[in-house]
């Protein structure tokens, strides 16, 4: 199996290994090295052809391999590039890097507001953490930026066309784990688009999954739109019997109300198993859930501000409902 060394740390890995993969692999292995992992908009592990496109995965490589040392000549997406036996690449660690990250974030932010304050997604938003790391304060376009209104593409779901990135996930989504596709990237260039040709046209049984992918605030659930903020809930691991999907989800309570259902994500942000519909619009008592307990939120994330533990021994008191435990006694965790 080849090895590589990612910012001075090496892993062996399998063939067919992409340099992001190896990072994440990294990752897993020892938090503490979490810093040698690319940010992403576009790469999702779920979706089959996702990644290439927002290039905010950009790394160096400085050895190509053991059998041609040569460093490539430029940056290069690494949710792309396989590794190769050898291979030396440099993330954090290189100035180059760092700046080319800085000019694509600011590409990102040239058409999306900055209207944080009241989008949803705050809190949880990909760019947000991109824009913090790698942004400016103030922005050097001079030319009017591009707005949309917004539109419903379906019942449960509002597209800001005004935030969206292009980043292609909600096609992906729509094109793999739905019936049929009837949204899409329509024109090109500057002036390209998701969109259906029809309004309120989205209409399956998992197209509430294209909010959980959506790496910005440009797909939003209508049933939840201006709740709350997110650290201002919380979430909590549940299940329930469920014929479409395995029913395994994150609920965010605000009190004893259900106030979201969302897939379950993973250190990476990424869902783990997609939800149906019913799941996730529809099921909104917390009679209609099993809940298992707190979720397990990256202490990096404002969502932890608001993440509650419940107390080793401590009795669980009678609730209405036999499945759900006492959710009275839940207490701020504490910060490590």
């Amino acid at each position: 199996m080849p090895k590589i060394t990612i910012d001075n740390i090496e892993i062996e890995v399998p063939d067919g290994t992409t340099i992001l993969q190896a990072a994440r692999m990294i990752g897993e292995r020892n938090s503490a090295d979490r810093h040698v992992v690319p940010p992403t908009m576009c790469y999702y592990s779920k979706l089959q052809g996702s990644g290439g496109y927002c290039r905010t995965c950009l790394v160096k490589v400085t050895k190509g391999s053991e059998r041609d040392p040569r460093p490539m000549p430029k940056p290069v997406a690494s949710c792309r590039t396989n590794v190769m036996d050898g291979m030396v690449v440099e993330n954090a660690i290189n100035a180059e890097v760092r700046d080319v990250r800085a000019g694509v974030t600011e590409f990102l932010l040239i058409n999306h507001p900055l209207d944080c304050p009241i989008c949803d997604q705050a809190g949880e938003c990909h760019l947000q953490d991109l824009g913090y790391e790698h942004g400016v304060s103030q922005s050097r376009y001079q030319f009017e930026r591009r707005t949309f209104d917004p539109v419903d593409i379906g019942e449960t779901i509002k597209l800001h066309m005004t935030r969206c990135i292009l980043c292609y996930r909600c096609v992906k989504v729509a094109e793999q784990i739905t019936d049929g596709r009837v949204h899409g990237v329509i024109n090109r260039g500057d002036v390209a688009e998701i969109s259906t040709y029809i309004e309120q046209a989205i209409d399956n049984d998992f197209s509430g999954n294209m909010i959980d992918v959506c790496p910005v605030g440009a797909l939003t659930d209508r049933t939840f739109r201006f709740s709350s903020r997110v650290w201002f809930t919380k979430p909590m691991d549940a299940h329930r019997d469920c014929k479409q999907c395995s029913g395994k989800a994150a609920i965010w309570l605000k009190g004893q109300e259900v106030l979201r259902v969302t897939g379950r994500k993973d250190q990476w942000g990424e869902v783990e198993e997609f939800i149906c519909n019913e799941c996730r619009f529809e099921k909104k008592q917390l009679s209609d859930w099993t809940v298992e307990g707190p979720r397990n939120i990256d202490r990096h994330s404002v969502i932890s501000q608001g993440h509650y533990v419940i107390e080793p021994k401590q009795k669980v008191l009678d609730h209405p409902s036999p499945n759900v435990p006492e959710l009275a006694r839940l207490k701020p965790a504490k910060k490590p």
